[in-house]
């Protein structure tokens, strides 16, 4: 178990929490300003402390998060929900739903589209007569 006075850095944190798939993608939204400490654009390198409060801004949600814990690692999500509060507004969470159920997969629908093997079957059958 790492020493709870050991530095963190902001990236690797948001990483080990599972905010971000990857470290780069967690640096690279602290770079382009998408995480913020009190308002304020922080960089990837900038330590992390028991009881700092982020916006964080990823590809798919806003989160406002506030640090319980100091994660050093990638661990899995049921752990890493120990190691952070999520004060996410209530509009936000709704809005998040809202986009879930109206969500589509980029299949076709069965029923438009290109014909199944059946139904061209039955077309050529009609053609031919």
């Amino acid at each position: 178990m790492p020493d709870p006075t050991e530095k963190l850095r902001i990236d690797k944190y948001l990483w080990a929490i599972r905010l971000f798939k990857t470290r780069s993608q967690a640096g690279d939204a602290c770079d382009k300003g998408k995480v913020k400490c009190k308002g304020v654009p922080v960089k990837a390198s900038r330590t992390v402390a028991v009881g700092d409060e982020y916006e964080v801004k990823a590809e798919t949600r806003k989160w406002v998060v506030k640090v319980t814990g100091l994660l050093h690692k990638r661990v899995q999500y049921s752990e890493a929900i120990q190691y952070y509060t999520d004060l996410t507004p209530a509009e936000e969470l709704d809005r998040i739903q809202f986009q879930a159920a109206s969500f589509q997969t980029g299949k076709r629908m069965s029923k438009i589209g290109r014909p199944t093997k059946r139904e061209r079957r039955d077309l050529d059958g009609f053609m031919d007569l």
